[in-house]
This record gives structure tokens, C-alpha cells and sequence, in this order.
């Protein structure tokens, strides 16, 4: 299939919930136009892998709706939506050193409680409290359109995670949301994490399919350069929300970087349909 200036009316109906979407109507024109010039052949996709933290589920949402429930119980008043995005933006750092080869290979769940200890140093919380606040990552709420839009995408193509997460945090998150995946891959079976090549090249070698027919889906666009990079395709999903209503994410389309760029999974389905 390809995605050209030849798509019927209703494309263009998708294309203007995008804009509005994507931040008004005013750009929609000039951003169609350059979608226009591209032209994206996806019949030779047959599987679809994704990022989970963020492009699947909301953790800035996840932390402050238990973090609040939290605050009623003890009879606290923490500001949970700061917490989340300290909190998010610290654990990266390891990341970084894992990346860099400046720290040996260790659980990505202990990177997080790392991070979340250094935030929660002073407020008076149990080990066993900690422990279950680190465990939130288990238990991420999902974007409204998650679900839907998978179990659409899975009546044509292979689904699978390739997140930067550990494999029993996605094996247990999949069973609380009844996320399909057909595998689930982390950047734990590298024992490196994203953008390193090395996670990308798990899709084609555990899928058994070269990368240009695997289609990397994701809300980060270091993600998707870096899979890129390694030859797969690359589908950008918007979701301005991920660090919360006052967050700074870049939520742009990038129509000449990515080979599709769609505001939910639903609208990313109908793109491959």
C-alpha cells in the first residue's frame, strides 16, 4: 500500500483530526503537502514492534492517580505530578551509563528505584512502601486508544514490545491490560538498552523477518531514528500528554523523517488498512 496524494476522502478526514490533534488547523495545510511528496510503500510490513512506556501507556497518569491515593492514606499532600517527572527524568542517567559502557548491565527496575529513592529521600516512606511504588511500572494505565487500536493492528500483522524495560515488568503489565502481544522483547535480552543497536537487531533475529518488513512504533523519535537506522521502518505516535497536561514533549509529525505519523493506534490501523 502507499500512501499518496491518490488516497480517498476519507484519509483526508483522518488527516484533519491529525492536525487538530497535532496542534491545530492552521500548519495542517503545510504538513499535508509534505506528506504528499512522500510516498511510503507499507505492503511489505508483517510486524509491528513497540515501544510500551509512553507510546502504550500513560506513567505520568499512572504515578499521580496512585500517588493520590497514597497522599488520602497516609494524610500527605506530595505533589505527585512533580514526583512523576523527577522521577522519569532521573532514571535516564543509568541508562546512559548502561549505554555508554560506563556501568555494567543491571536490572532496569533497580535503575528506577535507584532514581526513585534519591526523590523520596526525607518523606518518611517504608521499604516495603518503596517497593511498591517502584512496582507502578507493572501496572501502567493504558491510553484510551491502546487496546482498540492493537487488537485491530493484530487481525493483520505479528505485534511485539521492544521496550527499555525488564521482560517480567512487560510479561506482567501484558497480563493486567490484556495487551496481545504476540512476543514481548526488552532491551534486557541485550543487556544494553535503546537506542543501542543491539536492541533494535532483537526484532529481525526473534520475528525471523529482515527489518524492513518490521515496522517500529513509538512516541520517542530517538527511538524510531535509532531503529531506523537499523533499517526498519519507523511510525511516530503523538501523545502530547505523556508527561501530563504542563509537560514539554515534542508531539510534532515529522512526515519527511518517519514513514507514518498518526495520532492514535486506531488512526495508525486505518493508515495500514
Amino acid at each position: 500500500m502507499k500512501i499518496t496524494s491518490m488516497s480517498v476522502s476519507r484519509r483526508n478526514l483522518l488527516f484533519i483530526g491529525t492536525a487538530m490533534a497535532f496542534g491545530g488547523v492552521s500548519s495542517s495545510f503545510t504538513q499535508r503537502a509534505q506528506a504528499l511528496t512522500q510516498e511510503h510503500n507499507t505492503s511489505t510490513i508483517k510486524a509491528l514492534v513497540f515501544d510500551v512506556i509512553g507510546t502504550c501507556t500513560d506513567h505520568w497518569g499512572t504515578i499521580v492517580h496512585e500517588g493520590q491515593i497514597i497522599n488520602r492514606t497516609k494524610g500527605i499532600n506530595l505533589d505527585w505530578g512533580a514526583i512523576a517527572n523527577s522521577w522519569h527524568g532521573l532514571y535516564p542517567s543509568g541508562f546512559a551509563e548502561i549505554y555508554n559502557e560506563k556501568r555494567p548491565w543491571q536490572s532496569l527496575s533497580s535503575l528506577r528505584r535507584e532514581a526513585l529513592d534519591n526523590i523520596m529521600r526525607g518523606h518518611g516512606f517504608s521499604e516495603r512502601e518503596l517497593a511498591s511504588i517502584n512496582s507502578v511500572w507493572q501496572r501502567l494505565e493504558l491510553w484510551p486508544d491502546t487496546l482498540s487500536g492493537l487488537n485491530r493492528l493484530k487481525q493483520r500483522f505479528t505485534l511485539a514490545t521492544l521496550s527499555n524495560a525488564d521482560m517480567a515488568d512487560m510479561v506482567k503489565l501484558a497480563k493486567l491490560r490484556h495487551l496481545p502481544w504476540d512476543l514481548i522483547m526488552t532491551s534486557e535480552l541485550a543487556h544494553t538498552v535503546k537506542p543501542s543497536p543491539k536492541v533494535y537487531q532483537l526484532a529481525p533475529q526473534y520475528l525471523g523477518l529482515k527489518p524492513e518488513e518490521i515496522l517500529m512504533v513509538a512516541c520517542h523519535k530517538q527511538d524510531l531514528n535509532g531503529a531506523k537506522a537499523q533499517g526498519m521502518r519507523t511510525a511516530f505516535i503523538s501523545r502530547p500528554l505523556e508527561s501530563g497536561p504542563n509537560g514539554n514533549v515534542d508531539a510534532k509529525p515529522e512526515p519527511t523523517q518517519f514513514d507514518i505519523n498518526a495520532s492514535s493506534f486506531n488512526q495508525l490501523a486505518d493508515l495500514l488498512t
